[in-house]
């Protein structure tokens, strides 16, 4: 009689290995799908004056001209880094390679993060053209434009992590009665120059929302200067349409960059008190404010609906690109009465 066990029993085993590889991959898209919709998340606003008076507290520090503004960068930059998942576009394992929401977002943020980094450095600090640079702030301000996407020697997060070092060391400088060197100076001239900054990001981020729906565009490039040259030539009408996998990354990218903002105008109401209200222009900020608060008003729908204009259905860039034009046409007034009223 032949023995047949051992063929059963090699077929069985061989059909619990796949039953077992089933089930594991299975179990990891599951936990992936977890970390995804954990990740997923945007962080919220916080209280700069409350997170401001608390580190003060902590550390014994004093709430000089410019602390806020300085710990709100360092608050957002932390955010950036430690929030749920961390710092995820340079990772390159899943889920975040397969993640692009946040990743887009976090770029928003480190844009504005650079902006107010290298304008702090260069004008805030700074009482003249010719005066010295902070020697914490020409480290941190290089380190924040420091690439995006490196994840090995060096890390980004270690480049970033390092600049919030400089940060903090600038910061108890700053609060410190026997260091003059380290200074805030908060003038209407300076502020000026860092929302001329802002008016050019939030110009730029309102064009390509807009572009969401194709339109024709005149080319108004040399417009305001008969003398005016370019480099190579452009039509006077121009077709722009944003790429249909992009919809949804600029949309990102302007929530992150207006949820940083929203937070580093709030502080300089505090640090730039004075001046405002000097030119009555508190009120002006505020509004300003209040518009890019709107920005982050919750998404209801699983996916970025990119409707024509007055279509069936709604265009959300085209909404983002109405809160964001708005906030910009107050930053262009606000500033023109800085530097004239």
């Amino acid at each position: 009689m032949t023995d047949n066990r051992y063929p059963v029993n090699k077929q069985q085993s061989k059909m619990n290995k796949l039953k077992l590889t089933k089930w594991l991959l299975i179990l990891f898209v599951l936990v992936n799908i977890g970390l995804m919709l954990y990740f997923d998340r945007e962080p919220e606003i916080f209280d700069v004056n409350k997170v401001a008076k608390q580190r003060a507290d902590l550390h014994g520090h004093r709430m000089v001209t410019g602390f806020t503004t300085t710990l709100t960068l360092w608050k957002v930059a932390d955010t950036l880094l430690h929030k749920p998942g961390g710092y995820l576009t340079n990772d390159k394992m899943p889920p975040s390679v397969i993640m692009d929401n946040i990743p887009n977002w976090e770029y928003g943020v480190l844009v504005q993060i650079r902006d107010l980094a290298r304008t702090l450095r260069n004008d805030f600090s700074r009482s003249q053209s010719q005066s010295l640079e902070d020697d914490d702030l020409k480290i941190a301000d290089p380190n924040f434009h420091f690439d995006n996407n490196s994840w090995f020697m060096p890390r980004t997060e270690d480049q970033y992590s390092e600049a919030m070092d400089s940060l903090h060391h600038y910061l108890e400088r700053l609060s410190d009665d026997n260091d003059a060197d380290a200074q805030f100076y908060a003038r209407a001239d300076n502020l000026v120059t860092y929302l001329k900054l802002v008016e050019k990001r939030l110009g730029g981020l309102s064009q390509k929302l807009s572009a969401s729906v194709a339109k024709d565009r005149l080319n108004t490039d040399l417009s305001g200067d008969t003398a005016a040259t370019q480099s190579t030539y452009k039509p006077s009408e121009l077709k722009v349409k944003t790429n249909w996998f992009k919809i949804d990354d600029n949309f990102y990218e302007a929530r992150g960059s207006t949820w940083a903002l929203i937070h580093f105008l709030r502080a300089m109401e505090v640090d730039f008190k004075g001046v405002l209200e000097k030119k009555n222009a508190v009120i002006s900020l505020r509004q300003i404010i209040r518009e890019l608060e709107s920005t982050q008003e919750a998404v209801w729908t699983p996916m970025i609906l990119n409707g024509s204009g007055f279509g069936f259905f709604a265009n959300h860039s085209l909404v983002m690109a109405s809160y964001i034009s708005r906030a910009n046409a107050g930053i262009i007034d606000l500033r023109q009465l800085l530097e004239n009223g």
